[in-house]
């Protein structure tokens, strides 16, 4: 069953009722949709394009949060300090990480939220379920996809995940090798990262031994 969406320039396009599933069939197409699509009205009145970076030779993709005040300034995604843990954590320079052709980066949602009381905003609610599944269509040789902070790990996880984000991180094996669980790299967690040593000592390297492997 399918119900209809109006995105000009594009006109009626169709949608699966059970998860909203846009058929467009390449990445500028979808891009050029998204940014007609009217809930992203105000994001392209202001000039800004989508943060996202899907291509068919990904072998690693990461799910995101969405993007940073600084990451949607530059038009760069992770271009932040969490954008230099999470390479850390993943053992891969700023090169390899926006020029190997092989780490797709896939937010929950591709524009900043604007500032909440404590960080960021949440990504928007429906816009995951617009928007991924097309994309995720278009990466086939993904190997490995790393959950980043708790709203992509409640998203993609669901009732699967444990009762708090760090027992779900501590339990990461667990969801291999679909998913791979990751606290967010936000300077806001350092005090999360202290309280708990076993992630640098036992989940990083881990994590660095998967990424190696996949990006051959």
């Amino acid at each position: 069953m399918y119900v209809e969406l109006t995105i000009p320039p594009f006109g009626v396009l169709k949608l699966k009722t059970n998860r909203r599933c846009i058929h467009i069939t390449t990445i500028k197409e979808i891009t050029e949709a998204i940014k007609a699509d009217p809930d992203n009205a105000e994001y392209t009145a202001k000039g800004w394009d989508p943060l996202f970076h899907v291509l068919p030779t990904a072998t690693i993709l990461v799910i995101s949060q969405a993007p940073g005040r600084i990451a949607q300034n530059t038009k760069t995604y992770f271009n932040d300090a969490s954008g230099d843990r999470l390479r850390d954590w993943m053992g891969v320079t700023r090169e390899q990480f926006y020029q190997s052709d092989r780490i797709a980066v896939m937010p929950l949602d591709f524009y900043y939220p604007g500032k909440g009381k404590s960080g960021d905003l949440p990504p928007r609610k429906g816009f995951m379920d617009k928007w991924h599944e097309p994309l995720l269509a278009m990466m086939p040789n993904v190997q490995l996809t790393l959950l980043v902070g708790q709203y992509a790990i409640k998203a993609y996880l669901g009732r699967s995940r444990q009762k708090t984000l760090t027992a779900t991180v501590q339990n990461y094996q667990d969801y291999l090798p679909d998913y791979f669980p990751l606290v967010h790299p936000s300077p806001l967690n350092y005090g999360w990262q202290k309280k708990n040593p076993w992630f640098q000592a036992t989940v990083v390297p881990d994590l660095q031994r998967r990424v190696q492997i996949a990006l051959k």
